[in-house]
C-alpha cells in the first residue's frame, strides 16, 4: 500500500487529496486492530498501517510493561527501549524525530508509549499519537458497556424473588401428599426456571425460550396464588426463532405480577387479576407486550423507575430497557402505558433482525 503522504519542500506533512479515502480507512482500521489494548492481536496490522502512514523505518507501541512490539526495522532499538522507560516513568515525550517515544494517554491514563523511527515532523507524530490514544479509548469504553451489560444481567439473575421461591416451595411441598403427581410436575417446573434464570454465558436467546420461560414462571404462580391469576399468552409462530437479548421478558412479567397484580390479592379480599403476554410481528419489528389490568401507578412513578430511580426491587424494568437500548440503538427500549388504578401495559419493540443478534 503507498504512503498517503507527501513530503513537501519544506518537510511539511501534507495529504493528497486522491489519498482521503485510504486514510480514512486506516482510521477504521486502527480503531478494530487496538480495541483489545497496546498489547492486543490486533496491534501488528495497526502498526503497519501507522508505518506506511506516516512513510517511516519503523513503529513501535509498548504497553505498561515496557515490551515493544515493531513494524519495520528500527536503526535504534536500544535507544527506543531507554527511551520507553523514560516515558513510561515520567509520562511525558522523549527525544524528538527521528526517534520519538509519545506517552499514550487513555481517560488521563497512562496506557502505553508509541515510538516512531523515521524522518517526520512533529505535528504528524502528535496526529498519529492521538490517532492511537483514541482508537484505545474507543476499545476501553467498549470493554466497560461489556462489564456493565454483564453485570446488569447478573443483577436481573439475583432480582429472582425469594418470596416467590418461598412460596413456589411451599405449594410444591404441600402438594407431595395430597397430589403427587402435580407436586412433580411443579417441581420439575421449578427446577427448569432456576435452571433457565440462571444460566450463564448467555447473551442472546429466542422468542420461543423466552416465552417457554415465562409460561412456566406463570405456572408456578398460579399454582401459589390460584384462581385469583388469569393469564393469556399469544405468540405468532413466525416470530419463534427470532433472536433477542436473554432474559428480557421475564424481569416484565414478574413485575406485571409482584406490582401489578399482588396488591390486590390482600387476605379477605376476592381479587382476581390477568396477565396477557402478546408477541407477534409488525413489518420488520417485533413487537411483545405484557399487560396486567392491576393497580397501575402513576406515569410519573413509572418515568423515574426506566431512568434508575425506582425502589431498589425495581431494577429489573430499568435494566432490561438499558439492555435494549444498548442492543438495538436509543430508538429502541420499553415503552411503558400506566396510570394509577387502571393497570400496566409494558411494549418491546425490537427488529426481527440485527447484526450480532444471534441465540447462542
Amino acid at each position: 500500500m503507498p504512503a498517503p503522504t507527501n513530503r513537501t519542500p519544506s518537510g511539511a506533512w501534507s495529504l493528497r487529496r486522491s489519498d482521503s479515502e485510504s486514510v480514512l480507512r486506516t482510521a477504521r482500521r486502527l480503531a478494530v486492530n487496538l480495541r483489545a489494548g497496546p498489547a492486543g492481536p490486533g496491534v501488528p496490522s495497526a502498526l503497519r498501517d501507522l508505518r506506511r502512514l506516516l512513510d517511516v523505518d519503523a513503529v513501535g507501541i509498548s504497553d505498561l510493561s515496557g515490551s515493544l512490539q515493531w513494524s519495520g526495522r528500527s536503526k535504534a532499538e536500544p535507544d527506543a527501549v531507554t527511551s520507553v522507560a523514560d516515558v513510561l516513568h515520567t509520562e511525558t515525550r522523549s527525544g524528538r524525530p527521528p526517534l520519538v517515544a509519545m506517552p499514550l494517554l487513555v481517560q488521563d491514563e497512562l496506557a502505553g508509549v508509541l515510538v516512531i523511527d523515521g524522518e517526520v515532523r512533529m505535528s504528524a507524530v502528535r496526529e498519529a499519537t492521538a490517532w492511537v490514544e483514541d482508537a484505545l479509548e474507543h476499545g476501553r469504553l467498549e470493554h466497560s458497556a461489556e462489564l456493565a451489560a454483564q453485570s446488569e444481567l447478573r443483577a436481573l439473575r439475583a432480582e429472582i424473588s425469594p418470596h416467590f421461591m418461598y412460596n413456589a416451595m411451599t405449594v410444591i411441598g404441600s402438594l407431595v401428599r395430597s397430589d403427587p403427581e402435580r407436586s412433580h410436575e411443579l417441581m420439575l417446573d421449578f427446577a427448569e426456571f432456576i435452571r433457565y434464570g440462571l444460566a450463564r454465558h448467555r447473551d442472546y436467546t429466542t422468542v420461543s425460550d423466552e416465552f417457554h420461560a415465562i409460561e412456566t414462571y406463570l405456572a408456578l404462580q398460579r399454582a401459589v396464588l390460584g384462581e385469583r391469576l388469569r393469564v393469556q399468552i399469544r405468540v405468532a409462530p413466525e416470530v419463534l426463532a427470532v433472536a433477542i437479548p436473554y432474559l428480557v421478558l421475564q424481569p416484565l412479567v414478574e413485575n406485571a405480577v409482584r406490582h401489578g397484580l399482588e396488591p390486590r390479592f390482600t387476605p379477605g379480599t376476592e381479587g382476581v387479576g390477568t396477565v396477557q403476554v402478546r408477541g407477534e410481528a409488525e413489518g420488520n419489528d417485533l413487537v411483545i407486550s405484557v399487560e396486567d389490568d392491576g393497580v397501575g401507578m402513576d406515569p410519573a412513578h413509572a418515568e423515574a423507575i426506566l431512568a434508575g430511580h425506582g425502589p431498589a426491587d425495581s431494577v429489573g424494568l430499568a435494566n432490561v430497557d438499558r439492555r435494549l437500548r444498548s442492543v438495538y440503538g436509543a430508538w429502541y427500549g420499553l415503552v411503558v402505558e400506566t396510570a394509577e388504578g387502571a393497570g400496566t401495559r409494558v411494549v418491546v419493540r425490537v427488529p426481527r433482525f440485527h447484526p450480532g443478534v444471534v441465540p447462542s
